[in-house]
């Protein structure tokens, strides 16, 4: 059963004005249960509703998008069946994201690898999933290396000091989830926006996603507030920026977002096409398909 104060994601998006370039990449997603088929997880923070891989596949084309990178979320643990699943679904037009168990063995790893698994999620986010110390972490990503996956974290603005040791011991590419979510109340020139700009700066194996303005925003529905930050990005790491819908949004408070709107931040952030051939494309498909 759906959290009581779970906002369900929006039921009829926008067509989006701007129109993605043919091969365009949501490089972030979800899919969620159903249920009734593959359970949440007992020890989960919330329970989402069900946000399925047909709806999610539908989506994708409703925004004229080509391919998906699905990315496993807390609500399902380590339990990575409802992301592989539509991931064979999917076939050579999705790739995944998992968040797997410290004991997982190689042959497990190279079966996620098989059906589209590239990369490995570590969350640092408090509020989404306990402290797991450092050093789980650290053998993970050596196992997972071995594989040439990489590692997506998340984390928050203020967490951000603490973690940059442990990221620049990661020897191995890193994406950070959503601009590690700046407070885009203090502005762009603000030390911890800063901060976070020099982290891309010092290690050019870090790549971060300019995505979830609609988390980010002071102003919902309208999200000029946070397009300086992702432009900012964009602009000073063409080659190391991704983006995604974060379909479908769990646990937004302030409201659903409507995915043809999101789409439409695009040409706000990458103002040229050849930045939006990068954004959407080339990256994407370097980092999750090699070509």
């Amino acid at each position: 059963m759906m959290d009581a104060n779970y906002l369900p994601f929006h039921a009829s998006p926008a067509v989006p004005k701007y129109k993605a370039p043919a091969g365009a990449v949501d490089a972030h997603c979800h899919v969620f249960g159903p249920a009734d088929k593959f359970p949440y997880h007992p020890k989960r923070k919330y329970t989402p509703c069900d946000a399925s891989k047909e709806q999610l596949f539908a989506l994708r084309d409703h925004l004229g998008f080509s391919r998906n990178v699905i990315v496993q979320a807390s609500c399902h643990g380590t339990d990575n069946a409802a992301l592989l699943d539509a991931l064979q679904s999917a076939g050579e037009l999705a790739r995944g994201v998992a968040v797997v168990d410290p004991a997982i063995s190689m042959q497990e790893l190279e079966a996620m690898h098989a059906v589209g698994v590239r990369a490995v999620r570590f969350n640092f986010v408090k509020r989404l999933v306990d402290s797991t110390p450092k050093q789980v972490f650290i053998n993970i990503a050596q196992q997972v290396k071995q594989l040439g996956w990489h590692i997506v974290v998340y984390f928050e603005a203020p967490d951000l000091e603490e973690l940059i040791p442990f990221l620049e011991q990661l020897d191995m590419t890193i994406v950070v989830d959503h601009m590690g979510r700046p407070d885009v109340a203090k502005g762009v020139d603000h030390a911890d926006f800063q901060r976070f700009i020099k982290l891309l700066a010092d290690n050019d194996n870090i790549w971060t996603k300019v995505s979830c303005p609609e988390r980010l925003t002071l102003q919902a529905p309208d999200y000029s507030d946070v397009e300086p930050f992702a432009r900012t990005l964009v602009e000073q790491f063409p080659d190391r920026v991704l983006w995604g819908t974060d379909w479908p949004h769990p646990n937004m408070k302030s409201h659903a977002p409507d995915d043809g709107l999101l789409v439409d931040v695009i040409p706000k952030i990458a103002v040229t096409a050849e930045l939006q051939q990068k954004l959407l494309i080339d990256n994407p498909m370097r980092l999750y398909w090699g070509e």
